[in-house]
């Protein structure tokens, strides 16, 4: 593929929704050590929004990379969040408050964030696109893109509204590519087909390819020697169309797995990349909640559930015969609320990218360890 933007170095990006953390806050000094890392190794590009950590990414972007780093030395990308805006009026004044959060000076990437079938007649009313490309023209925005949760004809007709976007975020991992919810393949299809690069976001499928049983490990072992982490990103780093990989990297061992993979890469081949197949179908055969751990789902729980958290100790419960009962009774549900607990209000499930049952999953997770 043609390099679409001569600026970036590599196809590994810092997704930054997932930092180190000490307690609520985010861990500063060892976020700091990743970066200087991340930009050692020839990797430039970094992405964040305001939604993500209650704020928190934004600001630690600040004060671990542009107060200490070169502006030109790396380049930066953040989002406009449904949350983050009401009216047409609100769009400039955010953007602004964005860039004093970030200290970034500009963006050298702007998403309209999570766009889906509900929620982008919403930027269409209040000219989130114009706007952006107006930002563009004074030169605090580069490029202007879009993240993307929903089926491919929804992607289709946004690109089709606005072929000035430059480029899409989408969720595409190898377990992803024929979810009927999620449609990777399809919606990488059609960016391709509208000629539009891709950011890859969830290469790991939330962590849940980074920790696979005994048997997905041996068939993966017969593709490629390296972690399931670093073949997930590799395997979403193989397709044509896709320029820049997000990895969530939230401590220094991820970190350097990531780094190492992707320093010197090369592409899978078309019969490696169809391998990944039978590892597919030994995940695919064992039940499990296809939670991606965004928490955008916790935001706004009456309750206070610690949604992904409690899913993932019925999934470790489930596909690798654990028994985090400990982390259930005694960290998870401690001042906040149980399964059980849950009333059925639906305001997570309006905010899931994965569009998850969550209040049917709540059930089953409560059936477990209630």
């Amino acid at each position: 593929m043609k390099k679409h933007f001569e600026e970036v170095r590599g196809k590994l990006g810092f997704g930054c929704m997932r930092l180190p953390m000490k307690g609520d806050e985010v861990d500063y000094a060892a976020f700091t050590k990743m970066i200087d890392a991340f930009l050692a190794a020839g990797f430039n590009y970094f992405d964040t929004a305001r939604v993500y950590i209650q704020g928190k990414s934004e600001i630690a972007m600040r004060e671990c990379l542009c107060k200490r780093y070169p502006r030109e030395s790396f380049l930066f990308a953040d989002k406009l969040s449904e949350s983050c805006f009401g009216t047409e009026e609100d769009v400039r004044p955010f953007f602004e408050s964005q860039l004093e959060s970030t200290g970034a000076g500009y963006f050298d990437f702007y998403l309209m964030h999570a766009q889906n079938r509900n929620n982008y007649p919403k930027y269409q009313q209040a000219r989130a696109y114009e706007i952006a490309g107006e930002l563009k023209k004074e030169g605090k925005i580069r490029h202007v893109g879009l993240s993307f949760h929903d089926t491919a004809d929804i992607l289709d007709r946004i690109l089709t509204d606005h072929p000035e976007v430059e480029f899409v975020q989408l969720q595409f991992n190898y377990l992803d590519q024929n979810d009927p919810g999620v449609q990777s393949k399809a919606c990488y299809d059609v960016a391709v087909k509208h000629g539009k690069p891709v950011v890859v976001m969830e290469p790991v499928r939330g962590g849940l390819l980074a920790d696979l049983s005994d048997e997905a490990k041996a068939a993966l072992s017969a593709i490629d020697e390296v972690s399931p982490a670093a073949a997930a990103i590799r395997y979403a780093a193989s397709y044509e169309q896709i320029f820049m990989v997000l990895s969530g990297m939230s401590n220094e061992e991820q970190m350097q797995d990531n780094v190492s993979a992707m320093r010197d890469f090369s592409p899978y081949s078309e019969e490696q990349i169809a391998s990944f197949s039978a590892i597919c179908d030994i995940l695919h055969s064992r039940p499990a909640i296809p939670c991606t751990a965004c928490r955008y789902c916790v935001d706004g729980c009456p309750k206070k559930i610690l949604i992904p958290d409690l899913f993932d100790c019925y999934n470790q419960k489930i596909q690798y015969r654990g028994r985090p009962w400990g982390a259930y009774h005694h960290k998870f549900t401690v001042d906040h609320g149980k399964a059980s607990e849950c009333i059925r209000c639906g305001k997570c499930e309006k905010s899931c990218p994965q569009r998850l049952p969550i209040r049917d999953l709540l059930t089953r997770v409560a059936e477990e360890f209630e």
